[in-house]
């Protein structure tokens, strides 16, 4: 399947591309990045990785470190308690197991603690520029809402796109479906009259009176 989300107008980036720009695709960081955006704003996310890599250099110092201050240097995500203990376990397992390197393969990733496919992905796809699909809430919404799959959840989306979505795309996908979902098909009153997908579009075509008649008021 061939698809074409027209993001080039959004001149925004995406957490994760900001990520691998700014941090030079470093994939500690990506990870330790993607594991702090969970149920969090792309704002908050940066602010904590910010504060984490200035107390911490890297994998050695984050895996000796005090829990505590891990907790009080990432306290602007949600969840930061839990995710506090992740990264100090997935710091621990990747200094004393893989001497300091993050793995680059899927298996190996999943294994890592509080790791599950879209972070894992995400690290082949930021960090080590492999081919995979990261599969977010942008992602599943914005492919079930096309009709370009019809599933229930993320792991039944990531199946479904990689049966169907040509594997030279499989790298960009997620960034073009987060900046379309950060700007045209947002979760809730998505902006269909400025989407260039409506003519393919299955949420359109079922609620197109709606959507029209909402245009003229």
């Amino acid at each position: 399947m061939e698809f074409a989300l027209n993001t080039n107008n959004f001149l925004r980036l995406t957490a994760l591309e900001d990520l691998h720009k700014n941090e030079k695709g470093d994939p500690f960081k990506i990870l330790i990045g993607t594991i702090l955006s969970s149920r969090t704003r792309d704002e908050n996310t940066t602010q904590a990785l910010i504060k984490l890599f200035k107390k911490y250099k890297g994998v050695k110092e984050i895996s000796k470190a005090n829990l505590g201050d891990i907790r009080e240097e990432i306290s602007s995500v949600g969840f930061y308690n839990i995710k506090a203990s992740r990264i100090k376990e997935v710091a621990n397992i990747i200094e004393s197991k893989f001497h300091g390197q993050v793995p680059d393969d899927a298996e190996e990733l999943l294994k890592l603690p509080g790791v599950g496919r879209k972070t894992a992905n995400c690290v082949l796809v930021y960090a080590f520029q492999k081919s995979a699909i990261p599969v977010d809430t942008h992602v599943h919404r914005i492919c079930n809402r096309l009709g370009i799959v019809n599933t229930k959840g993320p792991e039944g989306t990531e199946k479904e796109l990689s049966t169907s979505v040509d594997k030279k795309h499989w790298i960009r996908l997620n960034s073009a479906f987060v900046r379309y979902g950060q700007n045209i098909c947002l979760p809730l009153k998505p902006k269909c009259n400025y989407c260039n997908l409506r003519p393919i579009c299955k949420y359109y075509k079922e609620n197109k009176d709606d959507i029209e008649a909402r245009k003229k008021v």
